[in-house]
């Protein structure tokens, strides 16, 4: 199956749809989400995406994060990922959404309108190895010092949104 973006204006208002790879080759503004799941002790699980991802392969960021299809709602399309990248299952909530605009050196340029879901659980992942490399768990003061120290090591979106994460929990 060949995945499909919505494609979406400033204010998140579906345009069209487009193959995804054509949208990140072209740069278009489309529909994301992204997910922040926590355990017990506040600490943040991370992902190290898979080596072969069509771009940021071997990148630390969020628990998860992908397109919502045509037709599937935000919460549902997260739900749904979770599950087949991490193997979780999880309580998600929204907590806003941002957009973004990276452009990497293989010439794919991800520009997305992101929804943010928070999650709260201590069940650990059951990684999806297609998707993901590897996973730990961070305290988020303690990631946006590694941020600081090693940029290089984090995915584009992640650097980005890290601080309204941390509004949006009130952590200073």
């Amino acid at each position: 199956m060949i995945e499909q973006v919505i494609l979406v204006d400033k204010n998140d208002v579906p345009i069209g749809q487009m193959e995804k790879m054509e949208a990140h080759k072209k740069g278009e503004l489309h529909r994301a989400f992204s997910i922040f799941i926590f355990n017990s002790e506040n600490k943040l699980l991370l992902q190290q995406r898979s080596a072969g991802k069509y771009h940021s392969g071997g990148l630390w960021t969020n628990t998860c994060c992908s397109h919502p299809r045509a037709g599937e709602s935000n919460e549902a399309a997260a739900n749904r990922r979770l599950k087949e990248e991490m193997g979780m299952n999880c309580r998600l909530t929204y907590a806003f959404n941002f957009t973004y605009k990276a452009e990497f050196p293989d010439g794919l340029i991800e520009h997305e309108l992101d929804h943010v879901f928070f999650g709260y659980t201590d069940q650990l992942p059951e990684i999806n190895k297609d998707e993901v490399e590897s996973f730990r768990y961070i305290d988020l003061s303690a990631l946006e010092q590694d941020i600081k120290q090693q940029p290089h090591l984090y995915t584009p979106w992640l650097k980005i949104c890290l601080e309204k994460v941390m509004e949006a929990l009130k952590i200073s």
